[in-house]
């Protein structure tokens, strides 16, 4: 196998890889006898198909794999042995067909920077701490109660927290929002479910009343129609209720799959699930500092513009995306306007694994499944969640990656300059300090 390189700019690279006909003959060979020996043809016995009519079958499509397990094969090796380290998939180009004897193909690609030896010990890393204490605990379990509250219809005017049912309709100009008859919708008073002015207008309403307000629309408000419009908005209201808190006694507690209703049982899992959550978000906040001071401190190294650009495409499709699930159908996002945050991703993730590299490190087996249960944990079946990722090896490996990059997140904490930062539950559950 012959090679030659060429530099195409800092980071760019072609390869042209000159191999042995004989090579991609051969492969092609074996691939038929293993294809004879398991096809089955009407007329033939299974492993009876004789060569020559394997070969007029399925020639073409076997020639075609062979040929990229050849090129995928050479160029591996090519790489290897020129020392360069890929930053991604090449770009290939050949005739798909052997000449004087060598089958001959160009890989254009991008390497990874060189980085150097990458030290951390002078970054600067602020590391946020809390812990879970009763108080936390005392008030997940009031959200509890709350989530399971029950709503009594009251006969009085409407006060904060009670839940209102309204019939509304909104007129701006000539236009009637619906164009017919009424929406039928609810709020808890001071919630903000509604629009401010509707809700402030609903206070000390009851059951049967009917009022029309002027409301002014926000230009980003859902209902496309109204949105930057002045309305006159009808409300009447349909039912008027009082939120009732379940009391916290032994089927409450049970209701959640706790024997026998013991509350100190109840709250030890309260407080483990606190406590995974809380890890989880403190985790978040030191892979994103972590990030950003690494990051920062190789911002001079020049990043691998194709990754960026792939990078930045994938983001605008993921925004495009979580835009149309949001009901915001039709929204288009330039990759362009990706391009600062696809180069810090693509710069951290490339930090990330230099130093996993350098300092030899492995995936930690036992935190790859426990990654994988915690989020199992969050859905309704979490067996099926499991199966799902152990049957999917793009999801395994989108999972190997995470968890090897927050590894190395807190090797880089614990080797570099640390300020930890005292906290509380709440504030980080929140994003405060």
């Amino acid at each position: 196998m012959d090679v030659s390189i060429e530099t195409l700019s800092p980071l760019e690279r072609r390869l042209t890889v000159s191999v042995p006909a004989d090579r991609l003959e051969g492969e092609v060979r074996e691939r038929l006898r293993e294809l004879s020996r398991s096809v089955q043809m009407k007329g033939f016995r299974r492993g009876k198909v004789p060569a020559k009519v394997v070969e007029q079958r399925f020639g073409a499509q076997v020639r075609n794999e062979a040929l990229g397990e050849v090129v995928r094969n050479s160029f591996n090796e090519a790489v290897e042995q020129e020392k360069l380290r890929p930053a991604s998939a090449p770009n290939i180009e050949t005739r798909g067909a052997a000449e004087n004897g060598e089958l001959r193909y160009t890989a254009t690609f991008e390497v990874i920077p060189d980085f150097g030896t990458i030290d951390v010990s002078a970054l600067a890393v602020n590391r946020t701490v809390a812990s879970v204490d009763d108080g936390d605990i005392d008030q997940m379990i009031e959200t509890l109660r709350t989530q399971r509250r029950t709503f009594e219809p009251v006969e009085r005017g409407a006060q904060a927290d009670d839940m209102v049912m309204v019939e509304t309709f909104a007129v701006a100009g000539d236009l009637r929002v619906p164009a017919e008859s009424s929406e039928v919708g609810g709020t808890l008073l001071g919630s903000g479910m509604m629009h401010a002015g509707i809700e402030a207008a609903l206070v000390g309403m009851s059951v049967g009343e009917e009022k029309t307000v002027a409301v002014s629309f926000a230009a980003d408000w859902r209902v496309p129609e109204l949105a930057g419009k002045d309305a006159m908005v009808t409300v009447k209201v349909t039912r008027v209720a009082v939120p009732t808190l379940p009391p916290l006694d032994k089927a409450f507690i049970e209701s959640f799959g706790v024997r026998g209703g013991d509350l100190e049982i109840f709250r030890a899992e309260v407080r483990s699930n606190l406590e995974r959550e809380l890890k989880g978000a403190l985790m978040a906040r030191l892979r994103a500092e972590v990030i950003d001071k690494l990051v920062a401190g190789y911002s001079s190294v020049e990043m691998p513009a194709r990754l960026i650009d792939a990078e930045a495409r994938s983001l605008a499709t993921q925004a495009e995306q979580q835009a149309a699930e949001q009901g915001r159908k039709g929204v288009s996002v330039a990759p362009e306007t990706m391009k600062a945050a696809a180069q810090r991703r693509v710069a951290a993730g490339l930090l990330l694994s230099e130093i996993a590299r350098q300092e030899r490190m492995v995936l930690d087996s036992k935190r790859l499944n426990e990654t994988m249960g915690l989020i199992a944990s969050t859905y309704e079946d979490p067996q099926q969640v499991l199966e799902l990722y152990r049957s999917d090896e793009k999801l395994m490996a989108g999972l190997r990656t995470r968890v090897m990059e927050d590894q190395v997140v807190e090797w880089i904490a614990d080797h570099a300059t640390v300020t930890e930062l005292p906290s509380c539950f709440s504030d980080v559950m929140r994003g405060g300090q």
